[in-house]
């Protein structure tokens, strides 16, 4: 058993996985991401204290790593909640590794790695500010749906492509009807299209039937 003046002194180290938690978690908060300051810090601190309760409370019958992998299974779980797919784009992805992560950091807390938590925790933060500057190297393209109807005669569908920078349709759908044949597809592009410039361009080519935004969806 231990005595209370050591029980005092662990908590030391939850308090360092707190604080830890908390400077990850602001980070993520001021970039309005799905996962804040109460997620990073409870799971950081949380894997602190299954760290410790691990090593003290079991004696020398406990097998800590054992602990330990289940914390990283367990955490998996959690950031598996965290990711979507929405608009042909996968999201949260990086605050799932980002959590998952954390509790590393809280391991590390709660194994009294004091130097190599304070530093990964530091790592993770810069780093996230570096690769959030509006730099080009560290954009990710952002696709927009777009639906649209013409007619078939000859390479208008070349045509289409070649407009929306797109190599092929989506949901393509062939309409034959009095001798003309009709195309009505979605396409994804990576060149946003202002609803002027979308008129200007049915005006441009006669063969487009609409147009239509729908990338909200």
């Amino acid at each position: 058993m231990l005595e209370y003046r050591e029980e005092f002194r662990i908590l030391l180290d939850l308090l360092l996985s707190v604080i830890l938690g908390f400077a990850i978690g602001f980070e993520r908060k001021i970039r309005s991401k799905e996962a804040g300051i109460r997620t990073h810090t409870i799971v950081c601190m949380g894997s602190a204290l299954m760290m410790i309760v691990s090593k003290y409370a079991f004696g020398d019958t406990a097998d800590t790593a054992r602990v330990a992998a289940q914390i990283v299974t367990g955490i998996g779980f959690l950031g598996a909640g965290i990711i979507v797919y929405k608009r042909q784009e996968v999201r949260g992805l990086t605050t799932a590794a980002g959590v998952w992560a954390t509790a590393g950091v809280g391991m590390a807390c709660g194994g009294q790695l004091y130097v190599i938590a304070v530093g990964a925790a530091l790592i993770m933060i810069v780093a996230q500010l570096i690769f959030h500057l509006h730099l080009g190297i560290f954009r990710t393209k952002r696709y927009y749906s777009v639906k649209i109807e013409f007619l078939q005669t000859g390479e208008e569908n070349m045509v289409i492509k070649h407009l929306f920078g797109t190599d092929r349709f989506n949901q393509l759908v062939i309409k034959r009807e009095n001798g003309q044949v009709t195309y009505s597809a979605t396409l994804n592009t990576d060149k946003e299209f202002s609803s002027t410039r979308l008129n200007e361009i049915m005006a441009e080519h006669s063969f487009i039937l609409s147009i239509e935004r729908c990338d909200q969806e």
